[in-house]
């Protein structure tokens, strides 16, 4: 009989193809406690409770025993990192010229770019009888539009990849390497990249250019400007977050509908279903698994259990989108499904502030690669995974194919 708890089990990376079964046996506990002090929650309905309640910090500062390595001592945390009113201080003027209500059509606008750089990507591989959907289509689209929005020079995306790379590797809890080095090349990587936007602003201060780092530095909002430190800690998030979900989000739907042949051609036939398919990847196959960074301010009571303040709480995201419970039907995957109220996004005050980027994106880039498809099937299943719980997907997804480009749509 295995001795590891649930949480370590989650962690460890045999379960990484398939944790389902124990986000199944999550949800019978309700509330479980673990050996260390922490406590995971994975019910739909206590999910979204503990998501607006502001007894709930998203600041890791409030722990009893905060773990703060992968931090650089002279940043900022970004804003998914405090609470309220700093969050909304932060969040609101990041928000200002990326969306509404003052940038309203900034994502609409994006809609043609899109649509080239995955047209692009499907030339890419014409002729090819075997390709990396991580390589080959879903990293590079997300991270040429985000580049392209932020105005990152293309010939700096590699290293931007190298960045990001060793920032999401801090968020491996696999016990069996080096953690404490892991945390400090995430906090080194931070610092990094954090002084690359940086420097970057500052010429965009001196020759704006049409982009958001230009924008954001010429914002004079009633409440002023990001202050230097706070305007580097936010670009990272943006370009991090701008393109690391959609990565998985794209490879995981992917793999969803390569597993149910019928579910792709149906969208093949039917693509006015995209929008609602999209949703359903989110909630059958989210992007981000679980929150691993909630903690009470005070003692909380979930389900009849009673979390101390200061504990560290993790929100199972994933095992929520599958509560029988709150969908019917919770474990099939189906692309028409219309109550679909899921936490691929999460939800709340901090729910994810590029959510209309990554479903644009992901619409368009599904509606160009199926039909450019002859015959699509996996080379390997389960694929290699990467290492991260919580930011779960496949490091690289081959897929065979007898012809590829002739039928790309959008």
């Amino acid at each position: 009989m295995s001795t590891e708890t649930l949480l370590e089990r989650i962690n460890a990376y045999a379960s990484r193809p398939d944790p389902y079964p124990l986000y199944a046996e999550l949800r019978e506990h309700g509330v479980a406690r673990q050996n260390d002090g922490s406590y995971l929650v994975g019910t739909y309905h206590e999910i979204a409770a503990l998501l607006h309640d502001p007894r709930i910090s998203s600041d890791v500062r409030h722990r009893t025993h905060p773990d703060l390595r992968d931090r650089p001592e002279d940043l900022p945390p970004s804003f998914i990192g405090v609470d309220d009113p700093e969050h909304d201080r932060l969040r609101r003027l990041a928000m200002r010229p990326f969306g509404p209500p003052h940038s309203p059509g900034r994502i609409d606008a994006l809609h043609d770019d899109i649509v080239d750089v995955a047209r692009e990507l499907v030339d890419g591989l014409r002729g090819r009888d075997r390709f990396d959907l991580v390589d080959d289509f879903a990293y590079p689209l997300p991270v040429t539009v985000i580049c392209r929005l932020l105005g990152v020079p293309r010939a700096d995306m590699p290293e931007i990849r190298g960045w990001t790379n060793t920032i999401i590797a801090s968020l491996d809890r696999s016990p069996d390497d080096d953690p404490d080095g892991r945390m400090r090349a995430a906090a080194q990587a931070r610092v990094a990249m954090a002084g690359y936007l940086g420097a970057l602003a500052e010429r965009r201060r001196k020759r704006p250019a049409d982009d958001l780092i230009s924008a954001l530095v010429h914002d004079d909002g009633p409440e002023g400007r990001l202050t230097d430190p706070e305007l580097m800690t936010t670009l990272t998030l943006l370009t991090i977050a701008g393109h690391e979900t959609t990565v998985n989000l794209l490879t995981n739907g992917m793999l969803t509908l390569l597993r149910r042949p019928e579910a792709l051609e149906r969208l093949r036939r039917e693509p006015e279903l995209m929008p609602s398919a999209v949703e359903e990847l989110l909630r059958y196959e989210p992007p981000v698994q679980m929150l691993p960074q909630r903690t009470p301010l005070t003692d909380v009571e979930v389900g009849g259990v009673t979390i101390p303040q200061g504990a560290p709480l993790f929100l199972v995201l994933a095992s929520g989108n599958r509560d029988p419970l709150r969908f019917e039907d919770a474990d099939h995957f189906d692309p028409a499904r219309r109550d679909n109220q899921h936490f691929g996004f999460g939800s709340g005050v901090h729910n994810c502030f590029g959510a209309p980027l990554a479903r644009l994106e992901t619409q368009i880039a599904l509606t160009v690669l199926l039909p450019a498809l002859d015959a699509p099937r996996l080379v390997e299943d389960p694929p290699p995974y990467r290492h991260s719980p919580i930011l779960r997907g496949p490091r690289h997804l081959l897929v065979a194919a007898d012809d590829v480009g002739a039928g790309a749509g959008a």
